[in-house]
C-alpha cells in the first residue's frame, strides 16, 4: 500500500491486495471499512471514508458459467466524503468534492461537487465549489474539520 502523510485508519478495517491501493495525504478511513485494491484503488487528498463503507474493484461475471472475476480500478477525488455503509462498485470515479450518502450503491461515475444517494445512487444535490481545506486541527482535546 502506498500511504502518504497524515492518514488515519480506525479499528477493524479490511484490505484486499494492499499493493493495489494508493492513499493520499489527510485521508481518514473509518471503522470496518473494506478497501479492495485488486484492480487498483486511488484515494485522493483529504477524503473521508466513513464507518462500514465498501469500495470494490473486482466482482464476478454472473453470465459466465464459472463466475469469472471482472472489474476495474476505482478513483476517489480529493475532498470527497464517502458516508457510512455506502458501496462503490468497480470502475467508478468519484469526483472531487463529491459526497456519497449513507447506504448509497454507486453504479455510475459521480461528477465533482455533487451529492448522490439511493439504490442505485442518483444526484440528490450539489455542493458549493470552493477552496476546501479539510484537515485535523487541534482545539484543546477536540479534533474537528475546518
Amino acid at each position: 500500500m502506498n500511504l502518504a502523510k497524515n492518514v488515519r485508519f480506525y479499528q477493524g478495517f479490511h484490505i484486499r491486495n494492499p499493493k493495489g491501493i494508493a492513499v493520499n495525504d489527510g485521508v481518514s478511513i473509518g471503522p470496518r471499512v473494506l478497501l479492495d485494491g485488486r484492480k487498483g484503488l486511488i484515494i485522493g487528498k483529504n477524503v473521508v471514508i466513513a464507518y462500514e463503507a465498501i469500495i470494490w474493484t473486482l466482482n464476478h461475471d454472473y453470465n459466465d458459467i464459472y463466475f469469472a472475476g471482472k472489474g476495474s480500478s476505482v478513483t476517489i477525488g480529493d475532498y470527497a466524503w464517502i458516508c457510512c455503509r455506502s458501496i462503490i462498485l468497480p470502475g467508478i470515479t468519484i469526483g472531487e468534492g463529491a459526497v456519497v450518502a449513507s447506504g448509497a450503491i454507486v453504479t455510475k461515475d459521480v461528477p465533482p461537487y455533487t451529492i448522490v444517494g439511493g439504490t442505485p445512487a442518483k444526484i440528490i444535490g450539489y455542493r458549493e465549489k470552493k477552496a476546501y481545506s479539510y484537515g485535523y486541527h487541534k482545539n484543546s482535546s477536540i479534533e474537528y474539520f475546518i
